[in-house]
């Protein structure tokens, strides 16, 4: 697949990995971008430092089933078909579940989530219209494996991957593919609590997930082999992998406490 002459949908594209991945994709020859964001500001900026680039800005909360309803409307009304949709957009809130306010318990599933179902169903007649379409969903490392303190987040996330499986099977006959990536710790926005920590940086992140996408990779997982041998013990021994999240249980649950990015 290449990425030249396509129309891309994204959300979450103003800052950190979708920011990236929106400087990838005009690398790549994209000129025709829709972006779903709540900065209106930032929306605007994206215009000025892409010139030459179409945008379709749409301005509001991907957890508003109106905007995402209007994105799909206005993307078939100037486009006529989408070939890219990147599910981007995400939140998280930690700590202790039984701590966790409920608005924060709701508005993760909802933005991380539900949005991501909602906004796939809309675009769907419109990915069909497309010769050679795409979805890329982010995940997280945390939906591959069930971490203490980030229980809705990681729920959230699993239930991503478990969703582009689904999708992946589901779209096959239509010469749909659907990727999805799973970043560890990103240094972006939402991981500000941890400057400091070693990350990935959002560029390798958006790079190595939209190389995933145009290969038709199933999953990006990234982490390296100790992120694989994690997930191999956690599903054939979880018991193991369980005393060895127990050993530092306390230093992961001051780790999360105020770990917060809506």
């Amino acid at each position: 697949m290449q990425l030249e002459g396509k129309n891309v949908l994204i959300t979450g594209g103003t800052r950190g990995i979708g920011k990236c991945m929106i400087q990838e994709l005009v690398k790549g020859g994209v000129s025709n971008i829709a972006v779903i964001a709540r900065d209106k500001k930032k929306l605007k900026e994206l215009s000025l430092e892409f010139e030459g680039v179409k945008f379709l800005r749409i301005a509001g909360d991907v957890a508003d089933i109106e905007v995402l309803r209007e994105a799909a409307a206005r993307i078939e009304d100037k486009w006529g078909h989408l070939d890219l949709l990147i599910n981007n957009a995400g939140i998280v809130s930690a700590g202790p579940l039984e701590d966790l306010q409920d608005e924060d318990l709701y508005d993760q599933v909802a933005v991380n989530l539900t949005a991501v179902l909602l906004l796939t169903k809309y675009c769907i007649p419109l990915l069909k219209s497309s010769e050679e379409a795409g979805i890329l969903n982010i995940s997280s490392g945390l939906g591959l494996l069930g971490m203490p303190f980030y229980a809705v987040y990681g729920s959230t996330k699993a239930a991503v991957r478990q969703f582009s499986d689904s999708m992946r099977r589901e779209l096959a006959p239509f010469n749909i593919a659907v990727t999805c990536s799973f970043p560890t710790a990103t240094d972006t926005d939402m991981m500000q609590k941890f400057k400091g920590r070693e990350m990935d940086s959002p560029e390798y992140v958006a790079k190595r997930s939209l190389e995933g996408l145009m290969n038709k990779e199933l999953q990006v997982i990234f982490g390296g082999e100790e992120r694989i041998k994690e997930n191999v013990m956690n599903f054939e021994s979880p018991e193991e992998f369980d005393k060895k999240v127990a050993e530092n249980y306390e230093d992961r649950k001051q780790s999360s406490m105020n770990h917060k990015a809506i």
